[in-house]
């Protein structure tokens, strides 16, 4: 959650209703998100 809540910006109370699997796929989205930035 901490990857989520890092690169979107969302609050715990933004990721609590969510299930498991949704939780999971936006893990999945935020790593690549951030694998995506240039390196400085």
């Amino acid at each position: 959650m901490a990857d989520i809540a890092m690169v979107f910006h969302w609050g715990p109370s933004d990721m609590d209703p969510m299930p498991l699997d949704e939780l999971m796929d936006w893990r999945e989205r935020a790593r690549q998100r951030h694998e995506a930035k240039p390196k400085r």
